[in-house]
């Protein structure tokens, strides 16, 4: 068992790479992945650094359980993210995030600054990094990327991170895998970093305790769910209950499911990610893009958002993001956008939903910045709406647009959304899967506290790095048997002080970087009703007084004053009075004997 607790440092600029020491109290408050990459980018960054800047930082982080646990291998891309200019984790999988932590043995991650003079990659190998030349996979699509590397896994961009889209994403296994929300792939490609190549196979270690939680995983609900159906039954899921984004967030359930559902997506499959395993991963499916794998947000977002009912379109469109490296999420609902700006009078484009050509060509347009129209959707929703106007037609929280749940329906899941860390995202927590069902009957104390109680779950299985739907079988007592096993000392009541902690320190982060009150507030979008809706919802808008209610107990709840700042006293209580201004910073430690100059080509 490595105890991976260095730091590879790859400054592009000066084409210098070098090993650090990660600080011994930064392992132990923090763990690794979310936690730790959050206090390196506390400490790195200036207030207001450009995210598109040399000066920003992008991390590709492990976490002591990588390579080991059941479930999804994943790693952490960690920097400031070029949609929002919030702090920005994104999680990627396949076979990227156990092939970097082989290749990687005493590494933490990589930590990567500056900006190359010309298209490089980094390849990683034997805990040795080597910056080669991409000259000529500069404008390859994630695919072709990938199949230049036919012996090893790879993280890249394509053509969305190289032209400077905003939600460009890092592809892995092909476009199959993504480190897909905030534009972490825009990072990338301002930097000229093309590609990350991991050479070496996955730890070994851990088969008991990883046959004994396989074990648990696979019989706990959400394995057996995910052996199922994968997460591509969240769009039957979501149109039952009305919460299915439909046309640009108009309606609540789409009459046309059953030509996206998962009996369509079943019938489409030409079989599993990985067959042998007893929770297989995702349903492979052939289209005119060549074979995919679609996750639950696709038809979602890019089927009933856009008002498309064919399964084979909707896994082809998602198919073209994919390749391109560009986040499916904000894809949609900026297309989305542009259709009702368009039925709104506010572009002179004619665009309506269910035209699947028309959203193909648009999307290669945002990709490749090649129309007026496309080079402002390459922005996001947000900076659409400053150009022309629209801002109350989809909804976003920091810049980044809600993803695959409509919270008109499902009220806390609006506090959700607001209170994310790095904008609209669901996978902070998801009282949207329990409220359409067992109602709004709860006081609002208890609302809040499952958000934030889930939250903060979330937060510690990301600095551990594991798949978030083992959060049923991995809490914190668990987690620590795990995390003894290599090496940590955390008990349960110290493992959940991490989660907590990392949450703080990320909203510490956003407010240094001018983020406040206002920016936890109820898009516009979400206070108007619904035009449909299905179950047991009657289709109304939210509440704003209601809203502002659950965010003032959520601010108590949290121990932040009424402008969404963390109070003193909570820092003392979780050990980050070192933080807020940089008093008493810890610094990391450089070795400098294994620092490595690397010649510039020739």
């Amino acid at each position: 068992m490595d105890d991976r607790d260095e730091l590879l440092r790859v400054d592009l600029s000066a084409t210098r790479i070098r090993t650090s020491a990660v600080p011994d109290r930064w392992l132990e408050q923090y763990v690794g992945g979310k936690g730790v990459g959050a206090r390196y980018l506390y400490e790195e960054l200036e207030a207001g650094t450009d995210p598109c800047s040399p000066e920003n930082v992008l991390l590709f982080l492990l976490g002591p359980l990588t390579g080991y646990t059941p479930g999804e291998q994943r790693y952490a891309a960690v920097t400031k993210s070029p949609l929002t200019g919030a702090f920005l984790d994104s999680y990627g999988g396949g076979s990227f995030p156990g092939q970097l932590a082989g290749s990687l043995e005493g590494y933490l991650g990589v930590l990567v600054t500056g900006v190359a003079d010309e298209p490089v990659v980094l390849e990683l190998e034997d805990s040795e990094a080597t910056l080669e030349s991409a000259d000529d996979l500069w404008g390859l699509d994630a695919e072709a990327t990938s199949k230049r590397f036919p012996d090893a896994a790879v993280a890249c961009i394509g053509p969305a991170g190289e032209n400077g889209v905003q939600y460009a994403t890092i592809a892995s296994d092909g476009g199959d895998h993504h480190a897909g929300r905030g534009g972490a792939g825009t990072v990338m490609g301002s930097k000229n970093l093309k590609a990350v190549v991991a050479h070496d196979t996955p730890p070994a270690g851990l088969s008991d305790l990883r046959e004994r939680y396989g074990e648990a995983f696979a019989e706990s609900d959400a394995g057996q769910w995910l052996a199922v159906s994968d997460t591509l039954e969240t769009v039957d899921f979501a149109n039952e209950v009305g919460v299915l984004p439909t046309r640009g967030w108009q309606e609540g359930s789409f009459e046309g499911v059953d030509g996206v559902g998962i009996e369509r997506a079943r019938e489409a499959a030409s079989g599993r990610e990985r067959p042998d395993d007893p929770v297989p991963g995702g349903f492979r499916v052939d289209s005119d893009e060549g074979e995919s794998v679609p996750r639950g947000a696709t038809p979602i977002v890019l089927g009933a958002g856009l008002g498309i009912d064919d399964f084979d379109a909707v896994a082809t469109l998602g198919a073209v993001c994919d390749r391109l490296a560009m986040d499916v999420i904000t894809a949609g609902n900026v297309v989305a956008w542009a259709i009702r700006a368009s039925q709104d009078g506010l572009i002179d484009r004619d665009l309506s939903f269910g035209d699947e050509a028309a959203v193909r060509r648009l999307i290669d347009e945002i990709a490749d910045r090649s129309t007026p129209l496309g080079d402002v959707l390459a922005d996001g929703v947000d900076r659409a709406a400053e150009r022309f106007g629209g801002e109350e037609l989809i909804p976003t929280v920091k810049g980044m647009e809600l993803s695959s749940y409509d919270p008109r329906n499902a009220e806390s899941m609006a506090l959700a959304y607001a209170t994310s860390d790095r904008g609209g995202c669901h996978r902070r927590a998801r009282p949207v899967e329990y409220e359409p069902v067992t109602g709004t009957d709860r006081s609002r104390e208890a609302r809040v506290t499952a958000v934030i109680e889930e939250q903060n779950r979330r937060a510690l299985l990301w600095c551990l790095i594991a798949d978030d739907f083992l959060k049923d079988v991995l809490e914190t007592g668990h987690a620590a048997e795990w995390l003894s096993a290599v090496g940590y000392d955390h008990d349960p009541e110290s493992l959940s002080r991490v989660g907590e902690r990392v949450w703080t320190l990320v909203r510490l982060f956003n407010v240094r970087e001018g983020f406040a009150r206002t920016d936890d507030e109820l898009p516009p979008a979400l206070t108007d009703p619904l035009e449909d809706a299905a179950g047991s919802g009657d289709g109304a808008g939210i509440d704003p007084e209601m809203f502002d209610a659950l965010l003032e107990q959520y601010y108590t709840s949290r121990g932040w004053d009424r402008r969404g700042r963390p109070t003193a006293e909570l820092l003392r209580r979780l050990e980050l009075t070192d933080v807020p201004d940089g008093s008493t910073p810890v610094t990391p430690t450089v070795d400098d004997d294994r620092e490595t100059e690397v010649p510039e080509d020739d």
